[in-house]
């Protein structure tokens, strides 16, 4: 599965630009799409098509933009299904004070019950914490701090091994978030060269090169802000999601090494 996950994030970004020039080549410049079936003229003036045309004409930057849309909608999805994964079945709340309650009770049959029923990452924790509190209480040897010690270890090598999974793929979220803008304003510095470009012809300008050079400044601003304002709104989301796991494994593990501490006094 580990591997699977890892093939995942290496093929998604060249797949994206795959499907992303052939949006743009077969569906944005579909000749039907512009005046006379030729791409290289004006977009038709109604329909969709007009829509697809103009985004047409932002230019090569376009495809890039799209690429990196279609990226964080992946990893996006991913994200959130590794994430659901990871909560587990029920409320984690729930699960915490149910857990709480039972380590309470010192009824560790049930509470490792509730850790199966439950699953995911602050289970799987729980449950390393459990078996090592059983563990710690058979052994005869170590004195009270050592025990302690070994408990918090095990949650801790627990929580180590399980944090990284929840995280994984955010700096491609994050990344896109910062040069999807930067992406836009270089299709618009791009976009505006050929507008002034088409102004500074003798004569009367060429109004389809003008037009052409606005449509691809302001096509790529909009395309760049809209991924980056996207990327931003999800990665911040997912990173509360993981602060609030990491803060329920936190306590688990705490209720955990304080009852191993006050019923060994």
């Amino acid at each position: 599965m580990k591997n699977i996950k890892t093939m995942f994030a290496a093929i998604v970004i060249p797949v994206a630009l795959i499907v992303a020039f052939m949006i743009f080549s077969f569906v944005l410049g579909n000749p039907a799409n512009f005046i006379e079936n030729n791409p290289a003229g004006e977009p038709i003036k109604e329909g969709v098509g007009s829509y697809l045309g103009v985004i047409y004409k932002g230019g090569i930057i376009v495809p890039v933009l799209i690429a990196m849309f279609l990226i964080v909608i992946t990893f996006t999805v991913e994200r959130m299904l590794t994430i659901r994964a990871a909560k587990g079945k029920g409320s984690v709340d729930s699960f915490i004070s149910r857990i709480r309650a039972l380590v309470t009770n010192h009824d560790f049959s049930a509470a490792e019950q509730e850790c199966d029923r439950q699953k995911g990452s602050i289970a799987n924790v729980v449950k390393a914490g459990l078996n090592m509190y059983k563990q710690m209480e058979q052994d005869k040897e170590l004195d009270k701090e050592r025990k302690i010690l070994a408990i918090q270890k095990e949650l801790e090598e627990a929580t180590t091994l399980e944090l990284p999974m929840l995280s994984k793929n955010l700096v491609i979220i994050s990344t896109i978030a910062s040069i999807a803008t930067l992406m836009g304003l270089l299709g618009t510095v791009i976009g505006m060269i050929r507008a002034f470009k088409a102004l500074a012809q003798a004569g009367a300008p060429d109004a389809i090169a003008l037009s052409t050079g606005i449509s691809e400044a302001l096509i790529n601003t909009a395309l760049g802000i809209l991924t980056s304002a996207i990327a931003i709104i999800f990665y911040n989301y997912f990173t509360n999601k993981i602060d609030a796991l990491t803060y329920g494994i936190d306590e688990a593990g705490y209720t955990i090494v304080q009852n191993f501490a006050a019923k060994n006094k």
